[in-house]
């Protein structure tokens, strides 16, 4: 079967039953998520689907993977990796490894992204673990920048909490510092904040799926207790681990008591839940995407970068940089 047309390989996956598809010189061999070939280097390449984007930029994305394919100029095997999250993803396998330049050729396009497949990559359809972060994490914002702004001291704030994300600022320091700015604020701003807490994109299909395989999922945040809370509840979480603010007549103390959720808190969280719900080797996942969630990163054993800060980016196992949360379970291997 032989074609000119080079998105004719798209439609070959995803439409036909033959095994083999030939382009030119380049052979294309099929195989299941489940039977990839032994000792190949792996790589997936997730786009948006129909539902997330219009017709025409999928066209687009897909004759951009095509073309991507036919230019490595190597025999390649491809699979569709199903999961449902309404996603698209294509899994490669190659004989060798892809090079850095071949790798970076998908760069440039917004709606598409590329990643390498580790050897231990965690099973999807086994029970696993997942702790996040919150803030820019799990929800679009900083919750205490946006606090901070209700209270009318948002600038102040704002520039401590960046200094902190990248790493600068002793986090507890940070946090005590940036809380002491809220002294005096009306608790009332809390429930307010809750009520339109913005979900980051994806989010509830990531941890639908991952609950569907019987996988843990935990919030663990610097951030505050009503928030992740409120989270918890919401998506039906396993466990929420946040600060406590100090709260009297109905004012913020500009204090929080009890035990600071820092870095170490959070990797800490990622070892006691892990044993609390017998986890196995392999499957514990943690995901955030500040200079604070290194610890819990490298605890894990498998560590995602989302739409990171470089310290963050640079400790991760793979990183999110274009696409929402529906990305993840598509990092994943089914057994």
């Amino acid at each position: 079967m032989e074609s000119s047309s080079q998105s004719a390989v798209f439609t070959w996956l995803t439409t036909e039953s033959s095994m083999s598809f030939i382009a030119g010189k380049q052979r294309f061999s099929r195989h299941n998520e489940t039977e990839y070939p032994v000792g190949f280097s792996r790589y997936r390449v997730v786009f948006l689907a129909k539902q997330d984007c219009d017709e025409n930029q999928q066209i687009v994305d897909i004759q951009a993977v095509c073309n991507w394919l036919t230019t490595l100029s190597t025999d390649l095997s491809l699979a569709v990796i199903d999961r449902h999250c309404d996603l698209s993803c294509i899994e490669v396998c190659s004989e060798g490894a892809l090079s850095q330049a071949q790798l970076s050729q998908l760069d440039k396009l917004t709606t598409v992204e590329l990643f390498e497949v580790a050897p231990n990559v965690p099973q999807i359809n086994t029970p696993g673990l997942l702790v996040m972060d919150m803030d820019s994490t799990a929800i679009e914002i900083e919750c205490i920048d946006e606090l901070a702004v209700m209270a009318g001291v948002g600038a102040a704030v704002a520039e401590v909490t960046e200094l902190a994300m990248q790493g600068e600022l002793d986090f507890e320091q940070s946090l005590r510092a940036r809380v002491a700015k809220l002294e005096g604020a009306d608790a009332q701003i809390i429930e307010t904040l809750c009520a339109k807490l913005p979900l980051m994109p994806g989010l509830k299909e990531m941890i639908a799926e991952l609950k569907s395989h019987g996988w843990r999922t935990v919030v663990a945040s610097g951030g505050f207790t009503p928030f992740v809370n409120h989270l918890k509840q919401l998506l039906s979480l396993d466990a929420a681990f946040a600060n406590e603010l100090d709260i009297a007549d109905g004012k913020l103390l500009g204090t929080v008591s009890g035990q600071v959720v820092d870095a170490q808190f959070k990797a800490d969280t990622v070892v006691s839940c892990a044993a609390q719900w017998q986890i196995a080797v392999g499957q514990s996942v943690a995901i955030g995407d500040g200079a604070n969630d290194i610890p819990m990163i490298k605890t894990a054993d498998f560590g995602i970068a989302y739409h990171a800060k470089p310290k963050l980016a640079e400790a991760a196992d793979i990183k999110i940089d274009k696409l929402n949360l529906k990305v993840l379970p598509y990092l994943f291997q089914l057994k």
